[in-house]
């Protein structure tokens, strides 16, 4: 069966599409009660975000866009210190496609929510003639309560240590091995990090910052980190985790791992004192963790080599690798 034009156009294929699917795999009263719009009890601060996603191919090594759009979104509210507890949904669907692949990506975000216990909680539905979007683009909204303020790219000081939660460019690289019809066995990093932002935050550590490391990859980060708080950040090559799959799909078609996109990575900054407790964190989750720097004087990203040299990384330019995310 296919989606049709008809299950856009707000009559009884759009109230089946609605009920038996959606409904079927985003089951919670707020949702099912059907008004015009969510009221949602909270308080305190609040972390509020939204983001839309287009990745080709829809489904790859690791996930699929369903799952990364669940991801994508609850990870933003997470690197503020907040919990992921509710979001919206917004489907563009295009005329032909499958059904059962629609309900495949629906069924992912339904498990991946399940994983940081959040809901969807209102939503839209859009069919387009064919041609008009590449199968399926999706836009979620998040809200979430934050449980630890002061999180801030502005924070980081001098001899603050910069850790990443695990090994980088794994989803760049599969978009990239996909898009290029390379075979193969990598997988995507694509996953909700609220766990490992929780257990830092359980842990007492001191957290100056967060980022998930998505479009521009590790070095946008560190960039962004370095500008945004007046400092110089010094990162030791040798300590960089990257994975032998990545490293050769990167030495084969031209590309900087550091430079590519993670969708379930993320960088901290910590204080000194707190370094290693964090790391031995983040461990806990992923053998691949590391401290791979520290702020120091200055107002660029430089790149140490075991050797001695030193590169600076500049801010990712053009279009490395459209339609990652």
């Amino acid at each position: 069966m296919k989606i049709t034009l008809a299950y856009g156009g707000g009559g009884e294929e759009t109230n089946k599409l609605i009920n038996d699917l959606f409904y079927k795999y985003f089951n919670n009263e707020i949702l099912t009660s059907a008004e015009d719009a969510a009221v949602v009890d909270m308080d305190g601060k609040l972390a509020f975000t939204t983001d839309s996603f287009t990745v080709s191919p829809i489904f790859f090594n690791g996930g699929d866009i369903g799952k990364l759009s669940i991801a994508g979104t609850c990870n933003d509210i997470a690197m503020m210190g907040g919990k992921p507890e509710f979001l919206t949904c917004g489907f563009m669907i295009e005329e032909g496609l499958e059904f059962d692949e629609l309900e495949r990506i629906v069924k992912s975000m339904s498990e991946e929510l399940k994983k940081v216990g959040a809901k969807i909680v209102a939503g839209d539905t859009k069919v387009v003639p064919a041609g008009s979007v590449d199968k399926i683009f999706i836009n979620t909204s998040g809200i979430g309560r934050v449980i630890k303020n002061n999180i801030s790219a502005h924070n980081i000081k001098k001899g603050d240590k910069i850790l990443v939660s695990r090994d980088i460019g794994r989803h760049g690289t599969v978009i990239m091995a996909h898009r290029y019809g390379v075979e193969t066995e990598l997988s995507s990093d694509c996953k909700v990090l609220w766990d490992e932002v929780k257990a830092l935050i359980d842990g007492g550590i001191e957290i100056k910052a967060m980022r998930d490391a998505t479009r521009g990859g590790l070095s946008a980060v560190l960039n962004e980190w370095s500008k945004a708080s007046g400092v110089g950040i010094e990162i030791k090559e040798d300590s960089l985790p990257i994975s032998d799959e990545v490293i050769g799909l990167c030495e084969i078609f031209g590309f900087e791992p550091m430079d590519l996109a993670n969708e379930g990575t993320f960088v901290a900054a910590v204080s000194e004192k707190d370094a290693n407790k964090a790391l031995e964190i983040l461990k806990s989750f992923n053998q691949n963790a590391s401290i791979i720097g520290e702020a120091v004087e200055g107002d660029k990203v430089v790149l140490s080599s075991p050797w001695g040299t030193k590169r600076v990384i500049e801010l990712p330019k053009g279009e490395l690798l459209p339609r990652i995310c």
